[in-house]
């Protein structure tokens, strides 16, 4: 195991991000800070237990634990409420307790369900978020925001509930295909348009990929964002919903593709949208929708959807943003700055 770079999370609940390569190999070590000889679930994908998680449950079992692994559907569509009861009844078959620990390793799926889960079994147990993707690395797994879709939309169910610690293994993003990688790459770019423009030029400079210099970095500027604005507005109420830059429009693309068009890209089709609009209105500066538009291109990442607004709006107005009359709107003002908008 190499060098690692450790984070501070401070909320209601403080805990520890890790991020590094081959931090899998030891994860035992990092449990035995939390328990020993314990029961431990491990909720995952196919495609993620392929790779991986036989050597995980390996060394659990080598190192006193007690293994058991839930395996669900690789993609958006297991994220419903038919998984979550099907987890709920293997933690009651397998008389797991509040002793116990959940290990979510996988991507944001993964990772959503299984802090949905800990958060109400046995009205809560601990869990660890251990996220194989780019995107969950520097989104889902901090936070705190966890939950399942209904028919009618994303994250409709869910609640806030923070992990014992994040453990983030860049060697795996290594299997992931471009297109998976290039989620993280909209998320990070999400990032400079918010907060920090030395971010966003740095990505509007050269295609990031799984093989950069500086990858490790820039999870770690990313997730220094993010806990900066969730520690001073932990529950949602004010300007974490910047964090939601793109996303309304997102999870409309989403819901209308069926879910065959993936968060980060719609992610990036939505931010493109946001601040044309922006500029169009004359709200942001004059020049930041090409600024936007060359970074994401740069990145090989899509500025445009064939739906029609007619299309996108049929679930904007499910989006759980909606405030009575009103939506929430994130508007890039500057990259750097952006305006909460009603």
């Amino acid at each position: 195991m190499e060098n690692f770079i450790e984070l501070d999370i401070n909320t209601s609940k403080n805990y520890k991000i890790k991020i590094g390569r081959g931090l899998l190999n030891n994860i035992s070590l990092f449990l035995k800070k939390y328990r020993d000889n314990c029961n431990i679930v491990l909720i995952t994908d196919n495609i993620v237990n392929s790779l991986y998680v036989d050597k995980v449950v390996e060394n659990l079992s080598k190192n006193g634990f007690n293994p058991h692994r839930f395996i669900i559907e690789n993609g958006e569509k297991s994220k419903n409420l038919n998984t979550v009861t099907d987890i709920l009844n293997f933690l009651a078959d397998n008389n797991i307790n509040r002793n116990d620990i959940i290990l979510a390793i996988g991507g944001g799926v993964v990772g959503d369900i299984s802090g949905f889960v800990a958060s109400i079994y046995l009205r809560g147990i601990d869990y660890i978020q251990v996220p194989t993707t780019f995107l969950s690395s520097i989104d889902s797994s901090v936070g705190g925001k966890t939950g399942v879709n209904l028919d009618k939309g994303k994250n409709l169910v869910g609640s806030f509930n923070h992990p014992l610690e994040v453990i983030c293994d860049v060697d795996t993003f290594k299997t992931l295909d471009k297109e998976i990688f290039s989620e993280g790459v909209a998320e990070a770019i999400k990032y400079g348009i918010l907060f920090d423009k030395a971010l966003f030029n740095r990505l509007a400079t050269s295609e990031l990929h799984q093989k950069s210099h500086d990858l490790e970095e820039i999870i770690s500027t990313c997730v220094n964002l993010k806990a900066k604005i969730v520690q001073s507005d932990e529950f949602d109420k004010g300007n974490r919903q910047l964090l939601n830059l793109g996303h309304t429009i997102a999870h409309s693309i989403e819901k209308n593709s069926n879910f065959t068009i993936h968060h980060g890209i719609a992610v990036a089709i939505g931010t493109a949208i946001i601040t044309k609009a922006s500029e169009v209105k004359s709200i942001g500066q004059k020049g930041i929708y090409n600024k936007v538009k060359n970074c994401l291109l740069e990145n090989n990442l899509p500025i445009e959807i064939e739906y029609t607004t007619e299309d996108i709006y049929k679930y904007i107005k499910y989006d759980k943003k909606v405030s009575g009359d009103f939506i929430n709107l994130i508007v890039p003002i500057d990259i750097g700055y952006c305006k909460l908008y009603k």
